[in-house]
């Protein structure tokens, strides 16, 4: 067991302690708030690391299973919460966290990778392809929004644009011999083997009900909060839960970035945002119309789009230097300045 699995659990038990005590209604539900969030992260990585075990054990490929399994169940936070807002009646928070995630993404795991690292080297071929890719996705998809609402057809029209990204990922990455960005979670991934599929079915079984009740739990705190401070859910979904459904992420490149990976740490960032933007957006759009809110139409998305240009034009001179690190992280508390109306 890791040590972060016991502290896990430790500061869940503090949090039913504080329930059954009745102590002061917000700080319970501050509490509810990361135990959930901390269970939904870890249940989401129980499930992928199963998941890839399962594949392994039926003799699929580890390059199809990192373009499918991994990709999908590092993104699992993110989707399910949005998922699960749309079923607790809130048609605002999927496209409030996907925007937050991404702003994530770019400023603060952007920005600590390349402050950790020093210089964050980027590839020609990131420069050709990647960059561009990702900036017209965003463009597209901020297009879409512009009119405050996001419809089943748009969510069928990004779904088909991830299936051609993934299809494209896959081709150009077995032309030139190398994993796949969406891949890249897999290589800094701790994972236990086992000797049968059993075991890993049961794994895989238990970190699903723990992501629908972490993420479950996420959201019914995000309303009580919002309710109780009485701010807009979407400024949380864009701030605190953009913030934890982006640590893995973080996690990854910034470690990444220490041991001089540099294109696993921005691979990392392309891949996440890409998914979030078409899927995280698409996916819930399925089930029913999702609505822009002010917080996201007038604050979020035009951060978004500003950022994403800033990342491109970093990238393009094939260095971001730690002062561009600093200068990304200032911006991020600009955003939270300008979300919560400080000052």
């Amino acid at each position: 067991m890791e040590k972060n699995f016991y502290l896990l659990v430790g500061f869940t038990i503090l949090t039913i302690l504080m329930w059954l005590f009745n102590l002061p209604t917000l700080l319970v539900w501050l509490f509810t708030f990361a135990a959930s969030l901390g269970w939904l992260i870890k249940s989401a990585d129980w499930f992928t690391d199963a998941a890839e075990d399962i594949g392994e054990a039926i003799h699929i490929s580890p390059f199809v299973i990192g373009v499918t399994i991994v990709s999908v169940g590092t993104s699992l936070p993110e989707l399910s919460t949005s998922i699960i807002a749309l079923w607790q009646g809130d048609t605002t928070i999927a496209i409030a966290n996907a925007i937050g995630s991404n702003i994530a993404n770019i400023l603060l795991v952007g920005g600590i990778s390349a402050i950790v690292a020093g210089t964050l080297k980027v590839t020609r071929n990131l420069i050709d392809i990647d960059l561009p890719l990702l900036l017209g996705i965003t463009i597209l998809m901020g297009i879409m929004l512009m009119d405050g609402e996001f419809v089943w057809q748009e969510g069928v029209m990004a779904i088909t644009f991830f299936i051609i990204y993934s299809i494209y990922t896959i081709k150009s990455s077995e032309k030139q011999d190398k994993v796949p960005f969406i891949n890249r979670f897999h290589l800094e991934r701790k994972m236990t083997k086992f000797k049968a599929p059993w075991p890993a079915i049961g794994l895989a079984g238990l970190g699903a009900v723990g992501v629908y009740f972490g993420a479950d739990w996420t959201i019914k705190s995000i309303f009580a909060v919002s309710e109780l401070l009485n701010i807009n859910s979407s400024a949380i979904a864009m701030s605190a839960l953009a913030i934890g459904t982006s640590l893995p992420e973080l996690v990854v490149s910034a470690t990444a970035a220490m041991r001089g990976r540099h294109e696993v740490a921005l691979g990392n960032i392309f891949g996440s945002n890409i998914f979030n933007l078409l899927m995280v957006i698409g996916v819930p759009s399925l089930f029913s119309t999702l609505y822009v809110d002010q917080n996201s139409l007038l604050i979020g998305l035009p951060i978004l789009m500003g950022v994403t240009i800033l990342y491109v034009f970093s990238g393009i001179s094939q260095k971001i230097h730690k002062w561009e690190g600093f200068v990304y992280l200032f911006i991020y508390i600009i955003f939270m300045v300008k979300l919560f109306n400080i000052f």
